[in-house]
């Protein structure tokens, strides 16, 4: 690869012969650079009329000489320059400016957005001569919120700045302020991102949610920010500026990883992440890290891996259609297929697989669940938003102790026990996964099994948290799903879930409007008209089917028409 990096058409050969010398000059270690070395740049810059640069790593030694236009110069990909959390790239850049003006702004997001160890700029005279050098670096996490730090301009040789202490002790310093707020090494800072055209209330209600998901994924939030525009950047999501300010906050938190609320595309994720050099995942992704984390039963396991691979499949790149050919004979010797091609082959295959599996179990359910029809036992399924309460009602209902945890998505795979009313009816109660508004498709075509549970349901208890402020848009959400999935059909009754954590009329008003039953989960007190209204339906849906009078003191026994 070449050291030179920039145009050089217009330049002669002597011009740029010394370009090529310059990046076989070594500094010493502790100093930023010499005199002689900024008196070669601003020489050879005022002849050429552009700007010149100098990449200098912390032994001295010249990585790349760049070569910009009169005013901006243009820093490459620094591949194999990687940054880690608390720590600067390694690299300082040193570059002219023909009018001996102040470092731009341009230089300064430079700085911050790869987390270079320093800045430095050098005028030059009409002579080609250095005037005066100025410097910036950047600053720990601070309460002012400053980002770098300028010094104050001085002629090069008399900079006795000690690079290689000053970049030890700047460095230690930057790395305590991020382990100082880190609550735990297992806990991955992660900054979140949004860009809507809504209301207030549904940026903050969009933010809270992604804010849940990332704690239930094990991250830790270290910012937040949204953008207000009415069509999405199509390479950034946001404008980019605003990205710009976004990852140099995040990268002044030690943030390592950057979550978007809506899905990306495959161009979007590189693009941003070659922008930001931080690692970028979107909605639907933390969502599939939260399932695989959950997931604890065979099946529940096959079912995320298979979302997973449906997901990353479009990710991995335009297909080869030319090589996907060459999988041997003529014009198939040699290497043969891409890596590309084989990756692709390898989850189209498990994909396959894994999808027999979840048919094999999803035969297995309709018999289990024809053996409960020809019993003639009614089935309640749970559902409802995730987070709702759903776990924690089964458990006081049956007297179970089914998982239940104030996460998004606690529980994965579907429970069932059995619960029988006053009048001696008997029917199984099933926990099924949480919904969530914009699940990802893959996710719903891999749980298909899981959800069909759903089908044979008699009665569909829909937990509502009552004491969320977006509940109205998280019924809906649960809703119209159910909707997608043609089960709108079955006889729904309302639970709203968390009384207690509610003004008493407003919760009154809530029942009422909606036609509603409230409970506090946690306090098996309140399920009085819950069970009365749910033995209500199931009975009057055993009249329907069975001919039986719903009037009568007991119900008919299972399995005897």
């Amino acid at each position: 690869m070449s050291v030179v990096f920039g145009s050089i058409l217009g330049l002669k050969p002597s011009q740029r012969n010394r370009l090529e010398r310059l990046a076989i000059r070594r500094m010493p270690h502790e100093r930023v650079v010499t005199h002689e070395v900024s008196r070669s740049l601003t020489e050879l810059s005022s002849e050429i009329r552009r700007q010149i640069g100098i990449l200098i790593d912390r032994q001295g030694k010249v990585y790349k000489v760049l070569v910009g236009d009169a005013r901006s110069i243009l820093i490459p990909k620094l591949s194999g320059w990687r940054v880690g959390v608390g720590r600067l790239r390694g690299l300082r850049l040193v570059h002219t400016h023909l009018k001996d003006e102040l470092l731009s702004q341009e230089d300064l997001s430079d700085l911050a957005l790869l987390r270079l160890d320093l800045v430095a700029s050098i005028g030059v005279d009409q002579n080609g001569l250095p005037t005066l050098m100025r410097i910036a670096h950047l600053l720990p996490d601070n309460p002012a919120g400053k980002v770098w730090q300028l010094l104050d301009p001085i002629h090069p040789s008399q900079l006795d700045l000690d690079f290689t202490f000053f970049i030890k002790s700047l460095e230690d310093e930057i790395s305590r302020s991020v382990s100082g707020r880190s609550t735990g090494d297992a806990c991955e800072r992660s900054y979140l991102v949004g860009k809507t055209s809504g209301k207030d209330w549904e940026i903050e209600q969009s933010l809270t949610e992604l804010t849940d998901l990332a704690l239930s994924s094990g991250l830790e939030v270290a910012g937040t920010a949204v953008q207000r525009r009415e069509s999405a950047d199509p390479h950034f999501v946001v404008g980019k500026g605003k990205l710009r300010e976004i990852v140099i906050d995040a990268l002044q938190k030690g943030v390592g990883i950057m979550v978007f609320d809506r899905e990306l595309s495959p161009a979007q994720v590189k693009a941003i992440a070659d922008f930001t050099d931080l690692k970028v995942i979107d909605r639907s992704q933390l969502i599939l890290d939260i399932f695989a984390q959950r997931a604890k039963t065979r099946e529940g396991k096959i079912q995320v891996e298979l979302a997973q691979l449906k997901y990353a499949l479009p990710r991995l790149g335009e297909k080869d259609d030319a090589l996907s050919r060459l999988t041997g004979g003529i014009g198939g010797r040699g290497p043969g297929e891409t890596r590309l091609e084989i990756d692709r082959r390898r989850i189209h295959s498990r994909i396959g697989l894994l999808e027999k599996q979840i048919e094999q179990l999803g035969r297995r359910r309709t018999l289990r669940r024809q053996l409960r029809n020809r019993r003639n036992i009614p089935v309640i399924s749970i559902v409802g938003y995730t987070n709702a309460g759903k776990s924690t009602l089964l458990n006081n209902l049956t007297k179970s102790d089914v998982l239940s945890e104030d996460k998004l998505f606690a529980t994965l795979d579907p429970t069932s026990r059995r619960l029988r009313f006053p009048r001696e009816t008997e029917v199984i109660i099933t926990d099924t996964v949480g919904f969530l508004q914009d699940l990802p498709e893959t996710l719903v075509a891999a749980f298909s099994a899981t959800l069909d549970e759903l089908v044979d349901a008699d009665l569909l208890l829909h937990v509502i948290d009552c004491s969320n402020p977006a509940f109205e848009s998280q019924l809906t959400a649960v809703e119209r799903l159910l909707e997608r999935l043609n089960l709108n059909s079955i006889p729904m009754l309302r639970v709203f879930n968390k009384q207690d954590l509610v003004d008493g009329e407003t919760f009154i008003n809530i029942c009422a409007r909606y036609d509603g039953v409230g409970v506090s989960a946690v306090n098996s007190k309140t399920f009085q008209t819950l069970i009365k209204r749910m033995e209500d339906e199931i009975l009057q849906s055993l009249s329907s089917e069975l001919g039986w009078d719903p009037n009568l003191t007991s119900a008919p026994q299972p399995g005897v028409n």
